[in-house]
């Protein structure tokens, strides 16, 4: 049996179509996760909900123990695992308010505890991350997003950085050189660290803005919270058509 996770980004602290049953707190090798872990019912599946920046949005991004989030979340019996991230457009025809699947991550990060292996005296560990999401989870989330009649890019390479800061406009122009549509600060190494323990793992991103020195105009923080609103409303949506297409219905 599947047991799904949704891992809330900013704009996602709580899930509102949730029906919670029990909230767990955690202890891991790796320290505590975020937030307690919340179990409860979407429609008639059991999902798991973890904010990743906290309840109260107090964790930046490069403070975040991804160890021990994702370590908990398999501690708890999931095996798929939803991330919802939220970006800045590199890509200009990714307007503020999409949702977009990507197929493919740059990471940029430094200095975050990126891996589970190497810790203790066991034989070299490599994992392959040709391709870092699970396929049949983002066919889930494309045929969730087609049932809600919701538009999603359904592609897209993820440029993750360090944060907290937003990036130059040199920046920006690097990572589109290197073939990035969107940029975000959580993607790594959230990902890698999911398939180390074999977790089904894929993002779903919301566009918030458009990245440094691809508008006109400065990057506004009153701007990306709307953009937020109206685009994770749209990924709660999404996700309650998703969720059951994982169970084959």
């Amino acid at each position: 049996m599947k047991l799904l996770a949704i891992i809330g980004g900013s704009g996602l602290t709580h899930l509102r179509n949730l029906t919670v049953r029990e909230r767990r707190v955690m202890r891991t090798p790796y320290g505590e996760p975020s937030a307690p872990m919340v179990f409860g019912l979407v429609g008639e599946h059991a999902v798991v909900f973890l904010p990743r920046h906290g309840h109260g949005h107090t964790i930046a991004p490069h403070s975040v123990n991804y160890q021990a989030n994702i370590w908990a979340l398999r501690e708890c019996g999931v095996s798929h695992v939803i991330a919802v991230n939220a970006v800045g457009a590199i890509n200009t025809a990714l307007a503020p308010g999409t949702l977009v699947l990507p197929d493919q991550i740059i990471d940029y990060t430094h200095g975050r505890a990126h891996t589970f292996f190497g810790s203790h005296p066991e034989p070299v560990t490599h994992i392959d991350f040709t391709d870092p999401y699970c396929e049949a989870l983002r066919a889930a989330l494309r045929d969730g997003a087609a049932r809600a009649g919701i538009a999603l890019a359904a592609q897209g390479t993820y440029a993750a950085t360090q944060g907290p800061r937003f990036e130059t406009a040199a920046e920006i122009r690097k990572f589109e050189r290197d073939g990035a549509d969107i940029v975000g600060m959580t993607g790594m190494p959230e990902a890698a660290l999911a398939r180390e323990l074999d977790l089904c793992y894929a993002s779903l991103a919301v566009v918030a803005n458009y990245a440094a020195g691809k508008a006109d105009d400065a990057i506004d923080l009153h701007a990306i919270e709307r953009y937020l609103e109206s685009g994770m409303a749209q990924a709660r949506t999404l996700l309650e058509h998703a969720i059951p297409r994982l169970h084959g219905e």
